[in-house]
């Protein structure tokens, strides 16, 4: 999966941080578990899909339909207006071709716009259980280096009670 929007850093992700991902998504007040924490970071550091696999949120589609028309009208309707007079002067059967067009635009577009919102739960979460979990490593610099060493105790199959204790010998120990 491409994290299409993440490398942006806009005034508006700090609107989306506040208001439409408590109005999108319902947080779990919980502590992630340390296991999930690992398994979760590997997914997202390895670029797979998250929906429905992270605990401790649930989006609720029919809210991020609302987000997502709301966003669309606010730049569909400027562009329509602007471009009135051209669209009343075209064939129906243009019309017709656009109209489809444009629904199948909405839709690919809403995936985009919905991966963007799990994506950016799932690194709230994440960065969460990270500062309980790892409070002495940061999050940039040592998250792609603990996925990997999951995957080396998932390949060695280290129990999972003695996973913590392993991976925080082998961050030390890298460092």
């Amino acid at each position: 999966m491409f994290r299409i929007f993440s490398w942006m850093k806009f005034k508006n992700r700090q609107f989306t941080d506040e208001k439409i991902i408590p109005y999108v998504f319902s947080l779990s007040d919980g502590p992630m578990l340390f296991r999930d924490l690992l398994k979760t970071n590997k997914m997202y550091q390895e670029g797979l899909k998250l929906e429905g696999k992270i605990p401790g949120f649930r989006l609720s589609i029919g809210r991020s339909y609302i987000v997502f028309i709301a966003v669309w009208h606010l730049i569909l309707l400027p562009s329509s207006a602007l471009f009135h007079k051209v669209l009343a002067k075209i064939d129906c059967h243009l019309l017709i071709l656009m109209a489809i067009l444009f629904t199948g635009m909405f839709f690919a577009t809403y995936a985009i716009f919905k991966e963007y919102l799990i994506d950016t739960v799932a690194l709230k979460i994440i960065r969460k259980a990270w500062e309980n979990h790892f409070p002495h490593f940061d999050y940039d610099l040592h998250a792609k280096e603990v996925a990997k060493i999951y995957s080396e105790a998932l390949e060695k199959e280290i129990p999972h009670k003695n996973m913590q204790l392993y991976i925080l010998d082998k961050l030390v120990e890298n460092k």
